[in-house]
């Protein structure tokens, strides 16, 4: 499966599409035309459905959607459904039964639940978090691994501030949920007339050497945040939680990460990119971009 995804790089089922190709294949050509590009997605997503080649994808999305109708999900995680789109988001990390996924600062484990269900009973869900991160979610952590419900497949990994500790090519793919942004927010403290510096962002080259060590060759990592104004300083936009794309591709170019695609299913043009996530009417509704980065198979891998 992995494979026929990867195809549509070089010519194969993909480039019969060529509107397809921005989910999987870096953007040769831009939709201006907001509207038209969501028709032109749900078109793709028919046409896939209809491809004998595509039914494995659209396979991938039935699966999510099954994992989405169970009796047991948590009402909070039902009600976030429709805001967050997972049939969308989870099978752009190409996953396979008995895969290993990391769900970064997941918080709750709103998104870790959902991977349970596509890894299956051999595969497994790493949880992480950090202390504040746990603390953030712990409501929903509680209720999650309450004693009548069962996540045997979903391992918490909490970890100090932006630790790992995983051990080399050990994890099929990674998924981080508008949780990136945070690790380039100054720290500052309220003085009694200003906002002012008191520490330092988190060492991000620290954090990707992790990570890009801990994916298998081939391994996806997906990121979902909040889209700021691209005019925006870097302290400015991680002041409202927000980061711009571009920025999070040069970075993650720099680091050894390819950039194979992204998705506009979560995009929202009527945001206002210069506010705060967290004001009220904007809360589940702000401009999110979808972006898909791969490290890179080795020459052993291509030839098999």
């Amino acid at each position: 499966m992995r494979r026929l995804l990867n195809s549509g790089r070089e010519g194969g089922w993909l480039s019969g599409y060529p509107f397809l190709v921005r989910l999987f294949a870096p953007p040769y050509w831009n939709h201006r035309n907001h509207r038209m590009h969501r028709a032109l997605l749900q078109l793709s997503l028919t046409l896939l459905t209809m491809s004998a080649s595509g039914v494995l994808f659209a396979a991938d999305s039935d699966v999510v959607l099954e994992v989405m109708a169970r009796a047991d999900r948590l009402a909070d995680d039902r009600d976030r459904d429709a805001r967050s789109k997972p049939q969308f988001v989870i099978p752009l990390l190409n996953l396979e039964p008995g895969d290993r996924v990391i769900d970064l600062f997941a918080g709750g484990g709103y998104y870790s639940e959902l991977l349970a269900g596509i890894v299956g009973s051999d595969g497994e869900v790493i949880l992480h978090n950090n202390p504040g991160f746990e603390s953030w979610g712990i409501n929903q952590l509680n209720d999650r691994f309450s004693a009548e419900r069962s996540l045997d497949n979903v391992t918490r990994h909490t970890r100090s501030g932006i630790n790992l500790d995983l051990q080399a090519e050990s994890v099929d793919a990674a998924l981080i949920v508008m949780a990136l942004h945070d690790l380039y927010v100054i720290p500052k403290r309220y003085n009694g007339q200003e906002y002012v510096r008191a520490g330092n962002a988190a060492n991000t080259d620290y954090f990707y050497g992790q990570l890009h060590t801990a994916l298998k060759p081939g391994g996806r990592f997906v990121v979902i945040d909040h889209q700021s104004n691209p005019d925006s300083s870097l302290e400015a936009a991680t002041d409202l939680h927000r980061i711009d794309q571009a920025f999070i591709r040069s970075e993650l170019s720099a680091q050894g990460f390819t950039f194979i695609g992204s998705s506009e299913v979560l995009s929202n043009p009527d945001d206002d990119h210069d506010r705060i996530v967290f004001d009220e009417d904007l809360q589940g509704h702000t401009d999110r971009f979808i972006l898909i980065f791969e490290k890179a198979a080795s020459a052993s891998a291509l030839q098999d």
